[in-house]
């Protein structure tokens, strides 16, 4: 496998800039997860890395080495695809071994690459199946097969999960995890999903208009978003963001509500971040902050409750045989070990 360094690439069509100075340095080894809005510059991005688009500013190498002018066949990596791209006339074994014909490779080498990638992914019994008669999760098998069989140095994954139905997303989910994880392979993976991008990710890009908003680990990126754009895109639901002002070491709402903080913040207003499961029912006989409840939506493991939080919404995770009742008031705990300070005009993290 490889390291991989974007290094101040930029990308512009025309007048228009569609990647702005990107610095990601990938580990031999590592899974990223490049996630984000749609037009975010995610796959322009993943393109730059394949040479199936060229830079116009700044650096790409692999191990070290700049590649910007290497043709997409002399880079050695590998690209998974979201419509798949299986030849409709060849069975599963000649898609899988059509790349390593047209480079040349003798034909019992090829048939032990195919084997060995089809008893990875566990496909042996499709072989002799044209896509036609495969299942969308056994088509994107076959792809990533495709891709298996040319051992590349990088594994690049174009949204490969989107046309599949949420129950086989979960499942594929779970089976390119676990092919990480036996290869040790290097992988940029690219969605939309950032519950694909938390479950999958050892680190994660989150883009927003071709710009980098924050780098590192799903953990980080959950418990210490970078701006208020991430601390929203990332979770699920998002993170709650309640107007107030840091004075002192107290965050003041709204009604009065005035919350201690657990590490310094500057003075002046702010916005007061809280993931839903830092929104929980008071324990009996504990005191707590009374709320109105206006919705309650149970999700079976537990239940989501859209509270109102000094003037405004907030969602609350709490347990599944919560007793609380939309319409009425009950008691909740803000724990803010867990909260975030936002500038309430830039975005951008406080404490």
């Amino acid at each position: 496998m490889a390291s991989l360094d974007i290094d101040r690439v930029e990308k512009r069509f025309g007048s228009t800039r569609v990647l702005e100075g990107i610095d990601i340095a990938v580990e031999d080894g590592e899974f990223l997860v490049l996630v984000g809005p749609s037009g975010c510059g995610k796959s322009t991005l993943l393109a730059l890395i394949a040479g199936l688009e060229s830079v116009t500013a700044g650096e790409i190498r692999i191990d070290g080495v700049r590649v910007n002018e290497r043709h997409p066949k002399d880079r050695d990596i590998a690209m998974v695809f979201q419509s798949y791209a299986l030849y409709p006339n060849m069975t599963v074994a000649q898609n899988m071994a059509f790349g390593l014909e047209m480079r040349g490779l003798p034909k019992a080498e090829r048939d032990v690459a195919v084997a060995d990638a089809a008893r990875l992914l566990q496909i042996e019994p499709l072989l002799a199946r044209k896509p036609g008669q495969l299942s969308g999760g056994q088509r994107q098998r076959v792809a990533m097969g495709r891709a298996l069989v040319r051992q590349p140095r990088i594994f690049l994954f174009d949204e490969p999960l989107s046309n599949l139905d949420a129950k086989l997303r979960v499942e594929m989910r779970t089976e390119i995890k676990k092919l990480h994880q036996r290869l040790g392979a290097t992988i940029v993976y690219v969605t939309h999903d950032q519950i694909e991008a938390m479950t999958l990710a050892t680190r994660i890009a989150i883009m927003n208009k071709g710009v980098l908003q924050q780098l590192g680990t799903p953990r980080e990126l959950y418990d210490r978003p970078a701006n208020t754009f991430v601390a929203t895109f990332i979770g699920s639901p998002a993170m709650n963001l309640i107007p107030g002002a840091v004075c002192g070491s107290k965050v003041h709402l709204e009604g009065g509500i005035e919350l201690p903080l657990m590490a310094p913040a500057p003075d002046g207003p702010t916005l007061l971040g809280l993931r839903p499961e830092s929104i929980t029912e008071a324990a009996d006989g504990a005191t707590g902050i009374e709320l109105a409840v206006e919705v309650t939506e149970p999700t079976g493991p537990d239940t989501l409750a859209v509270v109102r939080i000094a003037g405004t919404e907030a969602t609350a995770r709490l347990r599944a045989d919560t007793d609380v009742v939309p319409g009425r008031s009950a008691a909740f705990t803000l724990d803010m070990s867990k909260a975030s300070l936002f500038h309430p005009r830039t975005g951008a993290r406080l404490d």
